[in-house]
């Protein structure tokens, strides 16, 4: 027992000039965070609009960010060719911009671009010959808390569509300048539970029954990081697909192939109308 006391003491009169400078500097945090998320849907809503005629989506993808407030990232899902995607069968988004909080306000700019690999545009927008269907959005943001409005505006023909009159026939016309204006908010309930909203409104230049206005609620529940989600998603979009006498742009067909340049569209005779609402069942997790 002595040797012990007495080895101690010697411990403690050599530590002690150590100490006495400080304590080593703790390492200092990264300015760069890399994350991922992947979630299963039991169907996509963009803005609303289904994009997988109603059939499950596998979606993920990646975020950089700086501590400078500097960020971009990438996000992939599963779509439906009928949603105006002809022969593809993916979204891959593409994303970067700046974004800062100043205590609970917040700001967030950038620039989004939406492609669709394999997907032939040429019946839908301005290329005569083939090329992919994409959307080129610049947006603006704020928040306060929880609650954030964001203004989207397109700098393209939206999603590679030329305007359309009363009928459905092409006028050849820009939708260049088609914009979508969102408010969200989410609250936590505590106990791993949350709750969220959102309406959002989108203005299509040139389109005939294009515009319209969509809502979401929902609720989530996170079991160890596994995010559980259920939501109400619905809309007034035009996609009345029983004969209306109105033109009906968000009634979706199954697929849509494209039969060669200078060839129409061939379309599934199965249609559905994609602005229906809609009750989507979500599992997800960030890592």
């Amino acid at each position: 027992m002595k040797k012990l006391i007495l080895a101690a003491a010697l411990t403690s009169a050599f530590a002690a000039p150590v100490y006495a400078q400080g304590a080593a500097p703790a390492a200092e945090a990264s300015p760069h965070t890399l994350t991922a998320n992947i979630g299963l849907f039991s169907s996509y809503r963009f803005r609303g609009i289904d994009q997988t005629y109603g059939k499950p989506a596998l979606q993920g993808g990646f975020d950089y960010s700086h501590e400078s407030g500097l960020y971009a990232g990438n996000w992939n899902s599963n779509v439906s060719s009928g949603a105006g995607f002809p022969d593809g069968n993916l979204e891959m988004d593409f994303y970067g911009g700046w974004k800062k909080t100043w205590g609970d306000w917040g700001l967030d700019v950038g620039a989004i671009l939406y492609y669709y690999p394999g997907s032939e545009g040429r019946n839908l927008g301005t290329k005569a010959d083939s090329g992919a269907v994409t959307n080129k959005e610049l947006y603006i943001g704020g928040s306060w808390k929880t609650v954030s409005l964001k203004y989207y505006h397109s700098v393209d023909d939206y999603f590679s569509l030329r305007g359309w009159d009363s009928t459905g026939t092409s006028t050849g016309k820009s939708t260049k300048g088609t914009h979508y204006l969102d408010l969200s908010a989410t609250y936590d309930l505590g106990d791993g539970w949350g709750i969220n909203g959102h309406v959002g409104h989108l203005s299509a230049k040139n389109q005939h029954n294009g515009s319209y206005t969509d809502w979401k609620v929902g609720v989530t529940k996170d079991f160890s990081g596994w995010v559980v989600g259920l939501s109400y998603v619905g809309t007034n979009a035009e996609g009345n697909c029983s004969g209306s006498s109105t033109w009906q742009p968000y009634c979706f067909a199954k697929s849509l192939q494209d039969e060669g340049k200078g060839q129409a569209l061939d379309a599934s005779s199965s249609t559905k109308d994609a602005g229906r609402g809609i009750a989507v069942l979500s599992v997800s997790r960030s890592f």
